[in-house]
């Protein structure tokens, strides 16, 4: 027996895939967990410092959210001074969400500790092999995307 693993489950990039996701996401975990944060939290820090403050449901349709789950995320950050709400000039109704000094600051770290956390899960790659890697995931979710309509986490 070469493979620990069965070749028919090797054989499945769905399943590799899921596999590597569980590894990538012990990772990062981990670094997250230093910070008593967890990957949603991230996820949540991450849209903002990317795309900028927005309407709550606007954050939640964008990282693939539940809204009612964003919410108590949401409360934890703010709790945090990471995060402010705010209602939205563009429609009363609604919250918007946008970063705190305190929010941009822990943000920049945490990118830099994601990376690091790749760099552990994809050191068996060449730099070049990751480009290509995260290129070909990319398209797939992408086409995913599309196909749905929207994005997701």
């Amino acid at each position: 027996m070469d493979e620990l693993r069965p070749p028919t489950l090797l054989a499945l990039p769905s399943y590799l895939a899921g596999h590597v996701a569980r590894i990538g996401r012990r990772e990062l975990a981990g670094a997250l967990e230093t910070h008593g944060l967890r990957l949603p939290h991230f996820a949540v820090l991450a849209g903002l410092s990317d795309f900028g403050p927005l309407a709550q449901h606007a954050l939640a349709d964008r990282l693939g959210l539940n809204r009612s789950h964003l919410v108590g995320y949401l409360d934890e950050l703010e709790r945090r001074d990471l995060v402010g709400r705010e209602r939205d000039p563009d429609d009363r109704r609604r919250q918007r969400v946008a970063l705190t000094g305190s929010g941009k600051a822990l943000t920049r770290e945490l990118k830099a500790e994601a990376g690091r956390s790749q760099d552990v899960l994809l050191s068996a790659l060449s730099a070049k092999e990751r480009e290509t890697l995260t290129s070909l995931l990319r398209r797939v979710v992408a086409a995913d995307d599309r196909a749905r309509g929207g994005a997701g986490i």
